[in-house]
């Protein structure tokens, strides 16, 4: 038998994966801990390595070396599942197989930024080892039978998958090796090569002549279609120039292999004259088969064993039989076997995988999380604003009545109530007015810092699709790749939603400077020293007697309210604090159904965890409506018994209530808002990262692009290599000009403007009384979910399972940080061989 043809490889190029694909684990897993990143980071590098190694194997024609690259496909396959793979720039640049280049220089490559154009091709070149490692096995020996015949169906499988794998992951027009034609010839060879090993197989286990014939007659058909599939105009030129000739010789050699075995079949029957006209033909078979193979001595073997039995046989039928030599049109065909065929694609395809990313949870495992935590945090933190708004009105309330000062007797050494002399001391304690003042300065720094990385972003997005439009226009059809308008609509809309926020944020940074001027007056007052209050207060109209019955009952409502007011902080305290985890039940749907029904598990334990304390705020609010009704029943009759209303130490006591009230809300919505601008970075800066990755991945596919337009032309030099985005410079320092976030302080129970951390972007509307009101994310399409979003405002406590961007202080380059200025990659080999 002649030699089996080994399918040539595919040429890669090595690339950086590591950063782009850090970039994506970093936006995708944002709520991972310290620890979890590093190991994040680990695998990342152990999979580059892994690349490295498997790229370089293809070309190691080696049993040995199929174990290594069978890994990484699988690595390929369990990581595709934990990532968004379209959301991965990484410029993957591979050649055609067939290409041998031409006097010009260069080879037809094709570059897609797709992790699914790197498994395609992956896939390819394995396939293209299997053939060639069956090809070196010894067939002389049932073990290399064995592993040919497995190997051979394996590819064949592999390019029977590949049909329909390459259109969804080359959307532009493949290399030619990847075109449907070229795919379904692969296929058809490795199918017949595979059934040649079976009749191989077959006649040394000295299997019966009949099955021997019809197995031979299956692979004539076989080497037939491949003859016809690869003399297509589209592929015709593709093939090595041994291919045709080898395929045609074949075609004629198993067509007079069946003639030969069946022939025997007739001799065993003493059907002479048969026996006769199929010998006939198996001769001038045998004649074509080495004509058109160019082997002289191909099958030689069973040619002369035709030629023998053919003179044996006229010898006989002439002195004994005497039959008749039928016409060959008029000779049933002995049938056909088919032992070969393509086997499916096995996962996985090593024997002993391990997946270097076992700490990711499938992608849709993490979105239905972060949906559930989402889900658990709008209801927890509506219930919380219910309970706050309630306060802030019972709060609105007493400063309208100067309680609970009217009913306190004076201290002798400030002059003041004591509630209002522990407020006063409190407001000290807390940096008084000149910290407010300081956080209302340090907030437009921040808010320019987030609009500049902003705009940096856009900007490479828009000098991209310019430079994209631009030669499309230059190169009309030729110009093949996917438009940027396309590519990046997603990306168009996140940037919008930022920008939304972004505004949003400077309207409620309004609402909480007015609310600061309209109180800054009494918040002056309650920073000052109690001497300087006292000299303040104007003088008093007389002195309450602490024995009236209004007083007593006005006293005994006071304490129910403290009451009220600490039973709703330990409420707040316990929603906030609520957790379950929901991953094994997610896991259990997505085992059992292929899909998890998020809303349906969530909202059912969610309301198993939070009903109780649903309750509790519902009693809560309800009794405060009787609680205010008796406050105001016994101020009434506190006045009409005591006279003692409306002096000016009396409204100087409501202002200073409310200066407190509103000193108390601004400290948590300031620190809040500080928290909210570097949290927007972090996520700004994360966002800006995967811009440059893009922007990179597809300037090197321009220039690959440019290049074979431009050398098929000879028109022009291919451009410059681009620059790699310049967060590759540096991703751990930052220029001098971004502070770290402050600590986040606890915020007190009051409506407050800021979330608690930053997000998915999402528009939120904002007036005086609730600048900053919670999110509610609408739905998002299942593909999309780059960021989530935390929909309450100014808690102080970390939320598991939400993306958080770099750490304080890590913001890579944003613009006009030193990273940004110098750009570049480091240490970034050439894209090419």
């Amino acid at each position: 038998m002649s030699k089996l043809l080994g399918v040539p490889l595919k040429k890669p190029s090595e690339v950086d994966i590591i950063k782009p694909l850090n970039n994506l684990i970093q936006s995708t897993y944002n709520g991972a801990s310290a620890e979890e990143k590093a190991q994040y980071a680990e695998a990342v590098n152990e999979f580059s390595k892994q690349r490295n190694t498997a790229i370089w194997k293809f070309f190691e024609k080696y049993e040995t070396s199929l174990e290594i690259v069978y890994a990484y496909y699988d690595q390929i396959t369990a990581l595709e599942t934990k990532i968004s793979a379209s959301e991965l720039q990484i410029p993957f640049k591979w050649k055609d197989a067939f290409d041998k280049g031409s006097i010009f220089g260069g080879k037809i490559s094709l570059t897609h930024t797709s992790l699914l154009y790197e498994k395609v091709c992956v896939l390819f070149n394995i396939a293209a080892l299997q053939s060639s490692v069956a090809a070196s096995q010894d067939l002389d020996t049932d073990e290399g039978l064995k592993l040919a015949i497995k190997l051979l169906q394996q590819s064949a499988g592999i390019f029977q998958y590949l049909k329909s794998a390459t259109p969804a992951a080359v959307p532009s027009e493949p290399t030619p090796d990847l075109s449907q034609d070229a795919l379904n010839v692969l296929q058809a060879l490795m199918v017949a090569q595979a059934q040649e090993v079976f009749i191989l197989k077959a006649i040394k286990d000295n299997m019966k002549d009949q099955i021997i014939a019809k197995l031979c007659c299956q692979g004539e058909e076989f080497y037939a279609d491949v003859l016809r599939a690869m003399q297509k105009e589209s592929v015709r030129r593709l093939w090595e120039k041994e291919w045709i000739p080898t395929v045609a010789g074949k075609q004629a050699g198993f067509h007079a292999l069946t003639q030969l075995y069946q022939s025997l079949v007739c001799r065993s029957a003493k059907r002479i004259g048969e026996e006769i006209a199929r010998l006939r033909n198996a001769v001038d078979l045998f004649k074509a088969a080495q004509s058109r193979g160019g082997n002289e001595t191909y099958l030689d073997e069973y040619f002369s064993r035709a030629k023998r039995n053919l003179a044996e046989s006229t010898k006989d039928n002439e002195f004994i039989y005497n039959e008749m030599i039928p016409e060959l049109s008029t000779l049933a065909s002995p049938g056909k076997a088919q032992l070969a065929k393509p086997l499916p694609l096995a996962t996985p395809m090593a024997s002993n995988f391990k997946d270097i990313f076992s700490a990711l949870v499938p992608v849709e495992l993490h979105r239905a999380l972060t949906a559930s935590d989402m889900r658990k945090n709008e209801i927890v933190n509506t219930e919380i604003m219910k309970l706050r708004e309630a306060t802030q009105t019972l709060n609105a309330v007493l400063a309208s009545l100067n309680l609970p000062a009217a009913v306190e007797t004076t201290d002798s050494n400030s002059g003041l109530p004591p509630s209002l002399r522990e407020k006063a001391n409190e407001v000290r304690e807390k940096g008084g007015i000149e910290h407010l003042k300081t956080m209302l300065k340090d907030l437009p720094e921040l808010l320019n810092r987030n609009r500049e990385i902003l705009d940096e972003t856009e900007r490479l997005l828009d000098e991209e699709r310019d430079s994209d439009n631009q030669l499309r226009a230059q190169f009309k059809e030729r110009w093949t790749r996917i438009s940027s308008d396309k590519l990046t609509e997603m990306f168009r809309t996140n940037s919008k939603k930022y920008r939304e926020v972004i505004t949003n944020a400077i309207e409620a940074d309004k609402v909480v400077r007015q609310k600061f001027e309209a109180n800054q007056k009494g918040i002056e007052l309650l920073s000052m020293p109690p001497e300087q209050i006292q000299q303040s207060l104007p003088s008093a109209s007389g002195s309450v007697d602490p024995n009236c019955s209004s007083v007593q009952r006005l006293k005994q409502l006071m304490e129910a309210v403290e009451t009220i007011k600490a039973e709703r902080d330990a409420v707040e305290l316990e929603l906030k604090s609520a957790t379950f985890n929901m991953k094994d039940e997610f896991l259990r749907a997505l085992q059992k159904d292929g899909a998890i029904d998020e809303p349906a598990l969530s909202l059912s334990r969610i309301g198993q965890v939070l009903s109780p304390l649903q309750a509790q705020v519902k009693e809560s609010v309800e009794r405060q409506a009787t609680l205010v009704a008796d406050i105001q029943s016994a101020h009434g009759a506190f006045v009409a018994e005591t006279g003692n209303c409306g002096s000016s130490r009396d409204k100087l006591y409501q202002e200073l209530a409310t200066a407190y009230d509103s000193y108390i809300e601004l400290s948590g919505n300031l620190q809040e808002g500080t928290k909210f601008y570097n949290d927007l970075t972090q996520l700004l800066v994360v966002f800006q990262n995967k811009i440059s990755d893009f922007v990179f991945a597809r300037k090197t596919e321009k220039e690959e692009l440019l290049k074979d337009l431009t050398t098929e032309s000879s028109r022009q030099a291919p451009p410059a290599t681009p620059a790699l985005p310049s967060h590759y410079a540096s991703t751990s320092g930052s220029g001098s000009d971004i502070p770290n976030a402050p600590a986040t302080a606890a915020a007190p129970a009051s409506n407050v403007p800021y979330p608690a951390q930053v997000h998915m972007p999402l528009p939120y509307g904002a007036s005086a009384n609730v600048p900053y009101p919670t999110y509610v994310p609408p739905p998002m399409p299942q593909s999309f979910n780059p960021y989530a979003t935390l929909p309450y405002p100014g808690a102080p406590y970390q939320y598991g399972g939400f993306p958080q961007g770099p750490q304080p202080g890590n913001y890579g380059t944003y613009p006009g940080s030193y990273a940004h200025q110098q750009g570049g990659y480091p240490n970034q080999k050439p894209p090419g061989w």
